[in-house]
């Protein structure tokens, strides 16, 4: 067994590790901590292994002594196997948490009480993960209704009005706000362009944006890099609206991932692929471009674009994908863990339309453009992700066929270390070819 004091130093460092985007950032430390150690180094069993896990409560660094915990355990997502309250006279317990039969995740749950307040710990472990399947299918059409749905896109014109930003560039990098037709005349795409000052030719990189309805401002980091960048807001608005429209449009768009479920042709995010597709025609049409390199990035619901985009747009050359959403969301159905927007969560496809939009998750599920992916892609995730479960995660990489570069974080939960941020940054690098 670890020196459990030395893996709470690590797991503070960790903490205390700068995060790639301040919405997915850390909780600052608090008072008492909860740390839960489980047995195996890499959190990860084979299957019909038993696990365990080390609780420890601690206020100031140190042991709490008297304090009551209550526990609950069992597989990933689904209502627990078991209960309990106990006692911690030293601040410390071993807790055995059971085994899986089959490839998947188990996950304990801890809160301990202490002066009125309630504090919360969460640890999952794999068990033979490398070996989890997808549950959604796989339309026997899918290829032909992504090949027309590019094709009538593409006859689309571009129609690019780009604006200048100075109040937004910087002595290295010109930032322009960029507004492209998508897929229908009519309807509009926006996002930022970061292109380096120096003349030259440069790799593309597009990085779709994680879920949401906000305002964002431009990131000139990838521009630094060496690369022009395009980011995009999905829903068809400037970024750059002030808080107030955007406070409006987030009443509106509030289920946006489930508008028009039911329906294969009008489901929001057909408009959003190819919204992808197009981001990489105006990616290359710049005169900038290097003609060779395009990449793609993102996390969550950027992580399950990076990989569409690759999937759907073969000048993408190579990808980097953290914790990707959209990805095996039928799993609910098959009594395990299933991907944001997590549908079906009760298990059941029993409401009027359940079966049209299991129909249209299989066209749009991002496990079915895994196994289309044929280039170099470098993925990322944790084992804490309740928004993004690990199960789903997994159901997607092992459906890649391509080279794969694996980095896991599995204490992370739905956020990034900046050291891993950095190592895919430093991967897409040592993929553009000169």
């Amino acid at each position: 067994m670890r020196n459990p004091f030395l893996f709470l130093v690590f797991c503070l460092h960790l903490l205390y590790s700068k995060s790639a985007s301040a919405q997915n950032a850390p909780a600052p430390l608090k008072l008492v901590n909860l740390v839960l150690t489980p047995n195996s180094d890499d959190w990860t069993y084979a299957v019909n292994q038993p696990a365990s896990v080390q609780i420890m409560v601690l206020k100031n660094d140190v042991p709490l002594k008297d304090v009551t915990i209550s526990y609950e355990f069992g597989p990933e997502m689904r209502p627990p196997e078991k209960k309990g309250t106990m006692l911690l006279k030293e601040g410390q317990v071993k807790l055995d948490i059971g085994t899986s039969q089959e490839p998947g995740f188990r996950q304990l749950l801890v809160k301990a009480e202490h002066h009125g307040k309630t504090y919360n710990g969460q640890v999952k472990v794999g068990f033979s993960p490398e070996k989890i399947l997808p549950t959604v299918t796989m339309p026997k059409d899918f290829l032909a209704f992504w090949n027309k749905a590019k094709t009538e896109a593409a006859k689309v014109p571009m129609d690019a009005q780009v604006t200048l930003l100075p109040e937004h560039s910087t002595a290295k990098v010109d930032v322009y706000l960029v507004n492209l037709q998508n897929y229908r005349k009519g309807q509009r795409l926006y996002g930022y362009l970061c292109k380096p000052k120096a003349p030259g030719k440069y790799p593309v990189l597009f990085t779709p944006p994680g879920a949401g309805v906000k305002a964002t401002a431009p990131y000139t980091g990838f521009a630094d890099q060496g690369f022009i960048s395009f980011s995009i807001e999905i829903h068809g608005y400037s970024p750059m609206l002030n808080d107030k429209v955007y406070d409006s449009l987030k009443k509106v768009l509030a289920n946006y991932n489930t508008q028009n479920l039911e329906h294969r042709d009008a489901y929001y995010y057909k408009k959003v692929y190819l919204g992808c597709v197009r981001s990489i025609d105006y990616l290359v049409s710049l005169p900038e471009y290097d003609g060779k390199n395009v990449v793609v990035t993102g996390g969550s619901q950027g992580g399950a674009l990076a990989i569409v985009t690759a999937a759907l747009d073969k000048r993408v050359k190579a990808l980097a994908c953290f914790y990707p959403a959209l990805s095996d969301m039928t799993g609910y159905l098959q009594g395990r863990a299933g991907g944001w927007p997590h549908l079906f969560t009760n298990g059941s496809a029993s409401d009027a339309n359940a079966q049209a939009k299991i129909n249209t998750i299989g066209y749009y599920d991002v496990v079915n453009f895994a196994k289309q992916v044929t280039v170099p892609g470098f993925y990322s995730w944790g084992y804490n992700d309740n928004t993004c479960p690990p199960t789903s995660v997994y159901a997607v990489v092992n459906s890649v066929k391509a080279p794969k570069t694996i980095s896991l974080s599995p204490i992370a939960a739905h956020w990034r270390f900046e050291d891993t941020n950095q190592e895919s940054i430093q991967w897409l690098k040592q993929q553009v070819t000169k």
